[in-house]
């Protein structure tokens, strides 16, 4: 769960972007979008396929 806490000084705008930040690196949007419509066999693989190029560039690279 993202949370934000503001401090006395900070701007909305600034905790905003904070906000959105945090929610972007959790995969949230990605976990309701899989969540709400269904997805085809083909689409299930494409994404699996996808994350594991991703999973080995970040493994290779480091």
């Amino acid at each position: 769960m993202a949370q934000v806490i503001i401090g006395e000084n900070e701007g909305i705008e600034s905790a905003l972007r904070r906000f959105k930040r945090q929610v972007s690196r959790a995969d949230i949007f990605s976990d309701i979008k899989k969540k709400r419509y269904f997805e085809t066999p083909i689409e299930k693989a494409k994404r699996k396929a996808i994350a594991r190029r991703r999973k080995r560039r970040f493994k290779t690279s480091s």
